[in-house]
C-alpha cells in the first residue's frame, strides 16, 4: 500500500502499523513524534495504529541544543 512520510511516498505492506514503520525506515521510536493524518499518535499506541493506504505520516525528531545565554 501507498502512504507518504515527511512528503516521500512510501511502499509498505498491508496492516503495517506505527512500530513497523519506524522499524522498516530504521528510527529509534524514544525521541520522535508520529503523526497520521494531523493526529499525533501516543507512543503507547504505536503497536495498534494500522496504516492504511494514503495515509499522510508526519515523523518529527526532537533533539536538545539552544543558544548560549551566558
Amino acid at each position: 500500500m501507498k502512504i507518504t512520510v515527511n512528503g516521500t511516498d512510501k511502499e509498505v505492506p498491508v496492516d503495517t502499523n506505527v512500530t513497523e514503520l519506524l522499524l522498516y525506515l530504521k528510527i529509534l521510536p524514544e525521541r520522535i513524534s508520529v503523526e497520521i493524518n494531523l493526529d499525533v499518535i501516543r507512543r503507547e499506541a504505536y503497536d495498534h495504529s494500522h496504516l492504511k493506504d494514503g495515509d499522510l505520516i508526519e515523523i518529527i525528531s526532537f533533539f536538545g541544543g539552544g543558544a548560549d545565554v551566558g
